[in-house]
């Protein structure tokens, strides 16, 4: 408890502050935002965000156009030698593990990345493996899958307007099973419905006996930043088992928020 305390008295609450402008800039247009707009959003007083702001123009981490604020210069080209995942991987594997253990099967976490599509970054595995006879099995990192085919893919395309994502998909969608989603309109209908429930599912629809839950992983601001996920062959993991599992997937969801995130400052 005491190195807890100590870890908290080590927080400082102006670069805290500072960091959630920055974040909550991100949320915003291209255009960006005024002083006022961000200092309610973030929930500080219009002085400190002003002060905050002023700083970090003065350093290129924010521009201000005319009143608004945006993402400076100096921060792109620092996110440029960033490692995009190094970090956030060693902060969600724990949580991962703890998942994949609770329901022995193998779980993963992707993120959006710049072409509409998703990157696997990071996996755990139970004592099974996933596969059922073909790709599907340990070492999923690196991997892509198609969208309309995957749970991860489908929770990425109900994040996007209807329009969108007819366009970042194939005039015709390839199938895979038997089962695979093929008809647009349909799949619109069950992108429609995603978001109504906050979850995806495939079942038999990219590999027969292969099914695949996904919920998004959300920032303060609502922005979708990754996409948990559990594997597993049908015959150990049936529809009648979702239930139990989106409810262990949320507590996950909450402990990479608290991982990711884990200010506290006011």
């Amino acid at each position: 408890m005491a190195e807890a305390a100590g870890s908290e008295d080590l927080v400082n609450k102006s670069v805290t502050k500072a960091v959630r402008l920055l974040r909550e800039l991100a949320a915003q247009p291209r255009t960006g935002a005024t002083v006022t707009v961000l200092a309610k959003a973030v929930g500080i007083s219009r002085p400190t965000a002003f002060r905050l702001l002023f700083s970090l123009e003065r350093s290129g981490l924010v521009d201000r156009v005319d009143n608004n604020y945006v993402l400076g210069w100096d921060l792109a080209r620092l996110g440029r030698r960033a490692d995009p995942y190094g970090g956030l991987v060693a902060r969600v594997q724990p949580l991962l593990q703890k998942l994949a253990d609770k329901f022995n099967e193998t779980v993963s976490i992707s993120v959006p990345n710049s072409q509409d599509g998703v990157d696997l970054i990071a996996e755990a595995f139970g004592s099974h493996l996933v596969g059922t006879g073909s790709g599907m099995a340990q070492h999923m990192v690196g991997q892509r899958w198609p969208l309309h085919a995957s749970s991860s893919g489908k929770v990425l395309l109900a994040e996007m307007p209807a329009r969108k994502a007819m366009a970042v998909l194939p005039e015709e969608l390839p199938a895979y099973t038997e089962h695979t989603i093929t008809d647009h309109d349909k799949l619109l209908r069950e992108l429609q419905e995603i978001r109504e429930q906050g979850f995806g599912v495939i079942d038999n629809e990219l590999e027969e006996g292969l099914l695949s839950l996904s919920r998004p992983v959300r920032d303060a601001s609502g922005t979708m930043i990754a996409i948990l996920t559990i594997n597993a062959p049908r015959y150990r993991f049936g529809r009648n088992r979702i239930p139990e599992a989106l409810q262990c997937m949320q507590h996950i969801v909450d402990g990479l928020v608290g991982a990711l995130w884990s200010d506290s400052a006011e």
